[in-house]
């Protein structure tokens, strides 16, 4: 078999890629989270929404400097490797496949069926079947081409961005709610709203970063990924505001405060419960599609790191055919599909997922590092503002987990043990690989 992987991916994919691996659920729940952290303050929840975008522009910008000097596959996990050595990028890898790639793949799957319940009755059992399923013809759909994949991918992605842009168009069109003004026990504006309402937004925005995994297929990484991210991030800003400033125009600030389902309850007020069922439908199709970008992505990473000798050789191979890294993908799917059969990935993702921002403010990182490290190496995209942009960055990301740190001690003791629970592997194959 090949250990090269076959460029397919333009600007266009890219910028695809970035949209669909952040817009999952979160668009179309978490608004009357933020409102509720800002007080009822409708200019501090839009305010940190705002903000949100501009820190993921941000990162976004800090990662195109780094993925303009590489041309390998494995993104962000390649960065932290150059910048600060093997051991903590090899941490990286072992908990984006044990538990936060095959976590959230599990639980968007689990998510998708959970809202395909509402139009089809599943058992408990049935319901897992079906999880499982979609999982299996996730990884057969990313198996049989990179190409395949990415025309997958650009379809939901476009079908969920439309949605979007038609909601909120109806929702500000038909709805009689003034959209600026705050909820009835609205008080004044506090840096701790403020902080409690980024917390949620940012996770909201999580995700661009996967695109970087796919450097080792992009046809012209230096170029195109730079895009991507810049037009990626800054038009799901503007696709975030647009659907927030919708939902107040349909139910005002008090009933979106107060709503489980804000998206939902916003078109079905304006246009009828036939109409709610139609956004069911863009959810399905929204998740589905997060799902289907982690799977192209993720396994880029276990890719790259067992090239390194540091994972399990197999997953190093590509496919002769289809010319995809199959053992990967494949290796990534099922244990996906264990955890969503079992139901451990909640208990993994909530001790683990905030571990993930450590490592990515070790990729801001690492544009200052490899800016001393290799001072002359060619950079195409050289990030504007530096060194304080990457540096804000970082400072978001060390907040974020901070405070999960102080608000969830306990849950937060365990993510880090799970990481370093990686020690001894790295050891094992580190020493297979010299033996």
């Amino acid at each position: 078999m090949s250990s090269e992987l076959k460029r397919t991916l333009g600007t266009y994919d890219l910028t695809l890629l970035v949209v669909g691996s952040v817009i999952g659920s979160g668009v179309f729940i978490v608004p009357s989270v933020v409102l509720r952290q800002s007080g009822g303050h409708v200019p501090t929840a839009m305010f940190a929404w705002l903000i949100g975008g501009v820190l993921s522009l941000i990162g976004a910008l800090s990662y195109a400097e780094l993925s303009s000097m590489d041309r390998s596959a494995g993104g962000l996990y390649a960065y932290i490797r150059e910048a600060f050595g093997a051991f903590p990028a090899f941490l990286y890898g072992w908990t984006l496949f044990f538990v936060i790639g095959a976590g959230t793949i599990a639980t968007l799957a689990v998510a998708t069926t959970d809202y395909l319940g509402q139009f089809f009755a599943f058992s408990p059992l049935g319901a897992k079947a079906v999880a499982v399923g979609l999982l299996l013809i996730t990884g057969a759909i990313n198996v049989k081409g990179t190409r395949e994949s990415a025309s997958v991918q650009n379809i939901s992605s476009w079908i969920k961005i439309g949605g979007i842009v038609v909601m909120g168009t109806l929702l500000l069109t038909l709805g009689d709610s003034p959209v600026l003004e705050s909820t009835s026990d609205a008080g004044g504006t506090t840096l701790t709203a403020i902080g409690l309402a980024m917390i949620s937004v940012l996770w909201a925005y999580e995700g661009w970063q996967y695109v970087t995994f796919s450097d080792g297929e992009a046809i012209d990484p230096q170029r195109m990924i730079p895009r991507a991210l810049v037009i990626g991030t800054t038009a799901l800003t503007a696709l975030y505001l647009f659907a927030n400033l919708g939902y107040l125009a349909a139910m005002g600030a008090d009933r979106v405060a107060s709503s489980e389902r804000v998206a939902a309850e916003a078109v079905t007020t304006v246009l009828g419960s036939t109409a709610g069922s139609l956004v069911a439908i863009i959810i399905i199709i929204s998740m589905f599609s997060a799902a289907h970008s982690v799977v192209i992505t993720a396994p880029r990473v276990y890719f790259a790191m067992a090239k390194d000798e540091v994972f399990f050789r197999k997953l190093a191979e590509v496919h002769p055919r289809f010319g995809t890294p199959a053992f990967a993908i494949i290796a990534s799917c099922s244990w996906a599909a264990v955890l969503a059969a079992t139901g451990t990935f909640e208990q993994l993702l909530t001790y683990v997922v905030f571990v993930g921002w450590i490592f990515y403010a070790l990729g801001a990182a690492a544009v200052i590092a490899l800016r001393f490290k290799l001072p002359d190496a060619p950079r195409p995209f050289r990030v504007p503002g530096y060194p304080v942009t990457p540096v804000l960055f970082i400072l978001a990301a060390v907040a974020i987990v901070g405070n999960t740190i102080v608000e969830q001690p306990v849950q937060s003791a365990m993510g880090i043990a799970i990481v370093l629970l990686g020690a001894p592997a790295y050891w094992l194959w580190r020493r297979k690989a010299a033996a």
